[in-house]
Order: structure tokens, then sequence, then C-alpha cells
């Protein structure tokens, strides 16, 4: 994958990486936009920090997927509840510098990233294509906004760093509004290695690639057309 890495030297706002295919120029391809948000430990002002886990490590040591993908850092003293707004303007104006499919923009994150990933979700829940908290949680009450976006849920079961039961209040809510959400329990893994294994070892990536927003009220059967 090509990268190009965009600092904010005041640190008012927050650094970010785009990458996408080395064979493709930078816009102009329609490609599908995969956001992925990091966890707590690596936010800060060196970049270089977001390639310790998950996707931005699997990216920086030479994945290569048929996608632009889109990895913000954020801010030391924040969580990326505090800049939905900041993190929205970003992504759209990502999507249009890149080209990219409008409805082929998808979300995930890990740790901090899926509690992350949860509240984008819900901020905005005629946004995104698909989303994929892993390791994460959120305030269940609002999970029914995502009644029309299709959730791919990952936690280790042997997760005490944000322990399971969070992402099952979330999937149970989003699945009691009549949307579509799974969890995907990793049997025995605790909060680093689930992580990692998420992203390198099962179908999360592929589910976002082929996934689509269109109108429906049906999520089951665009689940079913999908995979």
């Amino acid at each position: 994958m090509k990268r190009e890495i965009f600092s904010d030297p005041d640190g008012s706002c927050m650094n970010y990486g785009v990458f996408f295919p080395a064979s493709l120029d930078k816009s102009g391809h329609e490609l599908p936009l995969i956001v992925y948000l990091h966890g707590a430990g690596e936010r800060g002002r060196c970049f270089e920090h977001v390639y310790r886990h998950a996707l931005a490590q699997m990216l920086n040591e030479g994945a290569e997927l048929e996608a632009v993908v889109l990895i913000p850092q954020c801010p030391a003293a924040l969580v990326w509840d505090n800049v939905v707004t900041e993190l929205k303007a970003l992504i759209d104006r990502v999507a249009v510098d890149y080209g990219v499919r409008r409805d082929r923009i998808c979300l995930t994150g890990s740790s901090m990233g899926g509690f992350g990933t949860w509240m984008m979700g819900m901020t905005y829940p005629d946004y995104f294509a698909a989303i994929a908290p892993v390791a994460g949680g959120g305030m269940a009450w609002r999970a029914p906004k995502l009644r029309t976006t299709p959730v791919f849920a990952w936690h280790g079961s042997a997760d005490t760093a944000v322990v399971p039961e969070y992402s099952r209040l979330m999937v149970e809510a989003v699945n009691g509004s009549g949307g579509y959400a799974e969890l995907n329990l990793l049997d025995g893994m605790e909060h680093n290695d689930g992580i990692d294994y998420a992203y390198e070892h099962t179908d999360l990536l592929d589910k976002l690639l082929r996934a689509r927003r269109t109108s429906f009220e049906h999520i089951p059967e665009i689940c079913e057309e999908m995979f």
C-alpha cells in the first residue's frame, strides 16, 4: 500500500494517515473507504505510535487491501467520543480527496477505537455501510439508532480490560430494535491478542470490503445478499 501521512503541527486537531493500493492513483477509482480507530495507547502527536496493533500494524508491515484506509490519530488528552464532529469532517474530506465510493464507507476500531466506532455509528446512523467494533462498548440505550447499519462485533472471551459483556449488551440492543448485529467471541483470548487476531485471522475486513450502504429497512435480507 502507498501511504500519505498528514501532520497537525500545532496539535489543534489530529494527525492522520491514508493508505491506498500502490497500483492505483490517488483518486478517481471509486474504491471503498475503511476508517480504523486505534486504541488509547496510540494517542498523541507521534504518528508512528498508531502502528502498534491491529489494522494499522498490518498495513505498516505490508498488508494489501483493495480499499482506501484512513487512520486518524486521536489527540493525547482526548478519546474518540470527544471528537466525533472533527472525525466526521475528516472522513468526508478524505472521501472526496481520494474519490471513494460514498456507499462503501465503513468504520472499525479496537478498544478505545471500538468504543469510538459504536459512538460514531450511533451519531451518524445513516452514513456508514457497516461498522465493526472490536473489544469495545457503548451506551446500549442509543444502540437502536443502528437499526439500519449492519454491525459485526468481535471480542476476546477472556478480555478483562474491556469485558465482553459490553459488546453483548450493544449487540442485543441493536437486534432488539429490529437491526442486524452479530457478536463474534474469540474463545480464550484476552484484550490485545483478541484485537490482533480479529483483524489478522477472521473475515472482519472481508465483510467491510463487501458492504454497501443502500436505502433499506430489513438488515438481515441485505446481509444475506452481502454474504
